[in-house]
């Protein structure tokens, strides 16, 4: 409870004190059994109850978040020019009052949902983008009177500043703004941009007239029913495009992977057959030069074939019987006993 709450609340007591000092001395009156000291009484209350009803009348305690505009009928235009600050402060009785204004934030929203703008209902901004399409816009306007220029609010708006001009002013603005995009932009690439042209626009006509736009909130945009549901078959239309690319990717990408894993095979392939012609060849050089040194030996001693057949048949070998028709494949040594 401030000062000036106070001083009427003694204000009151006192009247009703010398209401009760003038009931009482009527009543004793009626009696017979006047009181004494009662008219000095009586005039002693109604002077200080009169005293306290000039003075609280005069007092005024302004709240940090507030504002006031003395109406003023002692200065030739009729209110004065700075508003009250904040603190206990004084006007002239009967012949000044105040009208307070907030200076803290308030907040208009306009939106679609019937429980959430300040209109009851579907309270969105509907606009035409320049392709023609329709839209639903909720926003919200953040904004404050200016504390230097309350008093100017005052004489151009009075309290009709929300409905008559932060309303009316954010509603055509976001209209205007809006005819200036095509839908696609004002979804996708240019919605901050959309947004970023209304706050300076709507800022710059607030300030004019004494407000300072603190935010603005573009809350949502809802296309109109034939717009959805075409953005909505695109969509569709765009994941099945997706999809079947998804589908030719993973065909391509597993047709690359059998070519490399047939390019490993046939590699696989050439490094075994390179590896067995070179040990043919390795092979082959090694015959070669085993016969070589066979056709070198054999050239020395005629007998070494037939040592070595004999060699062949059985170890220690020293009878050999034969069919007399059939023909030596070898000639044989001429055998003669020790």
């Amino acid at each position: 409870m401030n000062v000036a709450e106070v001083m009427r609340a003694f204000t009151t007591v006192a009247w009703l004190a010398a209401l009760a000092v003038i009931i009482l001395v009527v009543v004793r009156a009626g009696r017979g059994t006047p009181v004494k000291g009662a008219t000095a009484a009586i005039l002693g209350l109604i002077a200080l109850a009169t005293l306290l009803t000039v003075v609280s009348a005069g007092l005024v305690f302004m709240q940090p978040e507030q504002r006031g505009v003395v109406i003023s009928a002692l200065d030739p235009q009729g209110y004065r020019s700075e508003a009250l600050q904040p603190g206990l402060r004084w006007v002239v009785p009967f012949f000044e009052n105040v009208v307070t204004y907030p200076i803290s934030r308030q907040t208009y929203t306009m939106s679609i949902a019937p429980l959430e703008g300040a209109v009851a209902g579907d309270d969105s901004v509907t606009a035409r983008t320049a392709d023609g399409q329709e839209l639903f816009i909720d926003a919200s306007v953040i904004f404050a009177i200016d504390p230097e220029k309350v008093v100017d609010v005052h004489i151009d708006w009075k309290n009709r500043y929300v409905d008559e001009l932060v309303r009316p002013q954010a509603r055509g603005i976001i209209r205007d703004a809006t005819s200036q995009y095509g839908v696609e932009e004002l979804v996708t690439s240019q919605r901050d941009e959309f947004k970023d042209s209304m706050q300076t626009a709507l800022a710059a006509k607030l300030a004019e007239n004494g407000l300072v736009l603190i935010d603005f909130v573009l809350r949502n945009i809802t296309f109109s029913p034939e717009y959805a549901a075409s953005v909505e078959q695109k969509q569709i239309a765009e994941q099945l495009a997706q999809q079947a690319a998804f589908i030719v990717e993973q065909r391509r990408q597993e047709a690359e992977q059998a070519r490399q894993t047939a390019q490993g095979q046939a590699d696989a392939a050439v490094i075994a057959a390179q590896g067995r012609a070179e040990a043919r060849l390795i092979e082959a050089d090694a015959e070669a030069t085993a016969l070589e040194l066979i056709a070198a030996a054999l050239a020395g001693n005629q007998d070494l074939i037939t040592y070595n057949y004999v060699q062949k048949l059985a170890p220690g070998i020293q009878v050999m019987l034969v069919p007399n028709d059939n023909p030596f494949l070898l000639p044989l040594p001429t055998l003669t006993p020790e």
